[in-house]
């Protein structure tokens, strides 16, 4: 068996932020911080829940400016604190698989200098998932998106 490559299915954002680690790790991890940011503008992020743990679940609401919920469901992989976080969409609670699996999300945290560099790898299950992410202007990471790279950053300042 061969193994396929994946390039043609990932997105790759990488940010150096003027910010320790530890508050973008928060930012990702804390409920109320990831609310603020999430959310590409002019969506927002009225539900967050999340257990950071590999096996814990996540539910994410995004809402659109016509008030379109947009619930998101995933499952932690691996955790580690202020280093790496990856979550799929693939498992919903309990492990139980998902209907239409879009992504799994691998984020990390490194120092450099006293600031971070923040890197986003999502791999998605079809290159059309890639590209309908790509013309929401965001990669859920959220900081792709202007406004939404701000609001991380603001987020890391509480």
């Amino acid at each position: 068996m061969t193994a396929s490559s994946t390039a043609d299915r990932e997105l790759v954002l990488t940010r150096l932020i003027d910010a320790p680690r530890e508050k973008l790790y928060r930012a990702w991890t804390d409920p109320a911080l990831l609310k603020q940011w999430f959310a590409p503008l002019p969506y927002t992020t009225p539900v967050a829940e999340l257990d950071v743990r590999p096996g814990g679940a996540n539910f994410i609401v995004m809402r659109g400016p016509d008030g379109q919920n947009m619930p998101n469901r995933g499952v932690y992989l691996e955790v580690v604190p202020n280093e790496r976080i990856v979550v799929t969409d693939a498992f919903t609670t309990a492990w139980e698989p998902s209907e239409k699996p879009f992504m799994t999300l691998i984020l990390t945290f490194e120092d450099e200098g006293g600031k971070t560099r923040y890197t986003a790898t999502v791999r998605h299950w079809t290159v059309e998932d890639r590209e309908a992410h790509e013309k929401m202007g965001s990669i859920k990471a959220g900081a792709s998106a202007p406004t939404s790279s701000r609001r991380l950053l603001q987020s890391c300042r509480t």
